[in-house]
């Protein structure tokens, strides 16, 4: 497949428009695979259709749930609450959400079931969920800690008490409490510690499985008790993707321009909309910014930081080394690309010089993705002020927002292609 590259040039006005964000790839995942295990037929609207939702869909049908997509934002769900084995290992790209969540629950096929993914996915870590499903006597094997990852399905969760390491992710939090609300027995979910990655998605979790009747128990800060309900089918509307809307965001603020997204940022529910102050208190933001609980929206921030009236360290973002790719380190070796010592590395923590005299100049830099969509789409927020900037591997934007190029263009951003 031949490399897209796109070449920003920086609009001579303020943007202004309507830009509408594609469906919660994080909502939309979880009610796939909720839809999936309730029983009857459930509608998904608003939903979003990108590499990583289609892999879950495709993993779907493979274990014998039917899903059928009638338009663009729209999935039909038919099962009978049983994920059946497939022929074939589940092939997953680096859908991290898809690979956790299918890791739990095919501990529910009666038999094996190979879940896989791309060289990125068999990069990212899956030791500690593997270790949780051992203890609810569910054998699975993952020799690198990462993706593949073998699990010896029992037809079932006989529920219990798991303790899971969740530092790295909540995705294994979420994964389990999914899975054991379709179990035989009640299950007792506690963290080992207190540390979580992103701690809202957990909520994202419980009221998803709510949604589709779901019953979890927020015992305390570190201990969730989920009964064996099962599902029921639903209409699901899904809300938004907040982490789409911060590149919207940051487009607004860096031009001076309005940018209607058709929601508010209040009314979104999900942990990344906590940027949408930081984003506005922009060239002003924060010296010290924690990104623990708003990960996805950390490269947004960072580059709109290069812009910033003062340097901003980011901090609690240890966890971006394991996402699609080293976030921290294609950060900062991308930042200094764009002119030398704007961006350095602290431990885990990310230091970014800030100089609002980067705006209007040309500093030709050819960005490395590393093929992660989120570096492409926030540096192309560099190209808005900057003349020069070129995104390489443009095309890995389609795992959660597959328009986003088309949506600068009709906002009026001029993009040169090669």
């Amino acid at each position: 497949m031949t490399e897209r590259i796109v070449t920003i040039v920086p609009p001579a006005r303020p943007l202004t428009g309507r830009a509408m964000p594609p469906g919660s790839k994080s909502i939309t995942n979880r009610a796939l695979l909720l839809a999936a295990l309730a029983r009857g037929t459930s509608r998904l609207t608003g939903a979003l259709k990108s590499d990583d939702t289609l892999y879950m869909a495709q993993a779907l049908r493979e274990m014998g749930v039917a899903v059928e997509e009638p338009d663009a934002t729209t999935f039909v769900v038919t099962g009978d609450g049983t994920l059946r084995r497939p022929g074939k290992p589940l092939f997953l790209g680096n859908a991290g959400t898809a690979t956790r969540f299918l890791t739990a629950a095919t501990a529910l096929v009666d038999g094996d079931v190979v879940v896989d993914g791309d060289a990125h996915m068999r990069k990212r870590p899956i030791g500690p969920l593997v270790e949780s499903l051992a203890q609810l006597g569910v054998k699975a094997e993952a020799p690198t800690g990462c993706p593949p990852v073998t699990v010896h399905g029992k037809g079932g969760l006989d529920g219990g008490l798991v303790t899971i390491d969740a530092g790295l992710s909540s995705q294994y939090v979420s994964a389990v409490l999914m899975a054991a609300g379709a179990g035989r027995g009640a299950t007792r979910i506690r963290l080992v510690g207190t540390e979580i990655g992103a701690r809202g998605y957990i909520d994202l979790t419980l009221a998803a499985m709510a949604a589709f009747g779901g019953k979890a128990v927020v015992e305390d800060a570190a201990t969730w008790r989920v009964e064996p309900t099962g599902y029921t089918a639903a209409d699901h509307l899904i809300e938004p993707d907040a982490s789409a809307a911060t590149y919207l965001w940051a487009a607004e603020v860096l031009t001076g321009g309005a940018i209607d997204l058709g929601v508010p940022a209040a009314s979104f529910s999900q942990p990344d909309a906590r940027s949408y102050d930081v984003i506005a208190s922009f060239p002003h933001m924060p010296a010290v910014i924690d990104g623990s609980q708003m990960q996805d929206a950390v490269p947004t921030m960072a580059v709109l930081a290069a812009f910033n009236a003062t340097p901003v360290r980011f901090t609690g973002i240890a966890n971006l080394r394991v996402k699609e790719c080293d976030r921290v380190r294609a950060l900062s070796s991308n930042l200094v690309r764009i002119r030398p010592g704007l961006a350095h590395e602290e431990g885990d923590d990310l230091v970014v010089a800030s100089d609002p005299g980067l705006a209007g100049q040309t500093l030709p830099a050819e960005i490395d993705s590393f093929a992660d969509h989120r570096i492409a789409m926030s540096f192309a927020l560099a190209g808005l002020k900057i003349s020069g900037i070129t995104i390489r591997d443009a095309g890995c934007v389609a795992k959660t927002f597959p328009a986003y190029w088309d949506v600068l263009a009709g906002l009026g951003v001029e993009l040169i292609e090669r």
